[in-house]
């Protein structure tokens, strides 16, 4: 197993009724593909540093996981399917980093 960190950005203007529909689809198909979810950060809403189709401010949502290549694939392919998601990546990592991460600690 692969270890990964994953930010997903999703449109700001969801309600929190769409966003945790959203999130929680997120984590079923990580689990549906025997994912393993180590760890989450809610970043909150957020300033882009560029517009993304048309939007300025997003919503980002910080994972750590464990899951093979292959699987990423995969899941790649379903989120393209989402209209609330503006923009994901996941980033192969050697080890993790040490969470709360920075950005959590400036939205305090």
């Amino acid at each position: 197993m692969n270890k990964f960190e994953v930010v997903v950005i999703f449109c700001p203007d969801l309600s929190t009724t769409i966003l945790d529909t959203e999130i929680k689809a997120i984590k079923e198909k990580l689990n549906s593909q025997s994912a393993k979810i180590i760890s989450e950060e809610n970043w909150g809403l957020r300033d882009l540093s560029y517009s993304i189709n048309k939007f300025n401010k997003a919503f980002y949502r910080f994972f750590q996981i464990e899951a093979s290549g292959s699987i990423v694939k995969e899941i790649s392919k379903e989120l393209n399917q989402s209209e609330n998601l503006i923009r994901y990546i996941f980033i192969k990592v050697k080890n993790h980093q040490e969470l709360p991460t920075k950005l959590n600690y400036e939205k305090k």
